[in-house]
């Protein structure tokens, strides 16, 4: 049984989704979730959250519903060196921040140039998770990501609205299942996120439970599996 799920949306990230916090921790305490992270788009995503936002989270409720809350950020990652949009005072902040690639934001380069922009990030030391690095119109050094992230203690995501096959990504079922095969062979673990613009989706791992059968992925490297495992991966050292 999973626990969390912290990659989602809510009415501040700007686009798909017209639902509050509460509403999320409502739709996580209905699906049997015990944690819920809000990670809202970053300011260089067109309207969502400014950095006031941001930094006013540290005054929101911890609870609701039975659920605990963390609040965390989407960043956006800017250019090939993986610089991101949210300055290193708000991020102190936060509890954790997911650092991804939208293309708004950066165009697709090289695989040189997409595996350095996620390394670079990953240097980030508020950096906790690579968001949805399955994208097709971005390939990378897969191995080259699973070392990086092994180094920096950084989480790389399932993700699930990639995996659906009404996702904008392309078809992410090899590189997911590349990322789960080696991050198996490192015994680093993964996160598994849902990506929900809105409550619809909260806790939603439906497309990748039958890939983590398919790989035989050991649930003991599933962090979803555990809100203190997660917590302590999250402690900043």
């Amino acid at each position: 049984m999973y626990l969390l799920d912290i990659h989602t949306h809510s009415i501040a990230s700007g686009h798909g989704s017209t639902d509050t916090i509460a509403d999320l921790a409502r739709a996580a305490a209905d699906r049997g979730l015990r944690l819920l992270g809000v990670s809202d788009h970053a300011p260089s995503t067109m309207c969502a959250g400014t950095t006031s936002y941001f930094r006013g989270l540290a005054m929101a409720p911890r609870h609701r519903l039975g659920v605990e809350l963390l609040y965390g950020v989407e960043l956006n990652i800017l250019d090939y060196a993986g610089h991101v949009d949210l300055d290193t005072a708000t991020l102190s902040s936060l509890d954790y921040a997911i650092a991804s690639i939208h293309r708004p934001n950066l165009r697709p380069g090289n695989i040189k140039q997409n595996t350095s922009a996620y390394i670079g990030a990953m240097k980030n030391p508020y950096v906790s998770v690579i968001g949805h690095c399955d994208d097709t119109r971005y390939p990378v050094d897969y191995e080259a990501l699973v070392d990086e992230a092994v180094r920096s203690h950084v989480l790389l995501e399932i993700n699930n609205s990639s995996l659906s096959p009404d996702g904008y990504r392309g078809d992410t079922r090899d590189n997911a299942r590349y990322i789960l095969q080696l991050c198996k062979s490192a015994g680093h673990p993964v996160l598994l996120s849902s990506d929900s613009h809105g409550k619809k989706h909260v806790g939603d791992f439906s497309y990748i439970e039958p890939l983590l059968k398919e790989c035989r992925f050991p649930e003991n490297l599933v962090i979803n599996r555990s809100c203190a495992a997660l917590k302590r991966f999250l402690v900043r050292e």
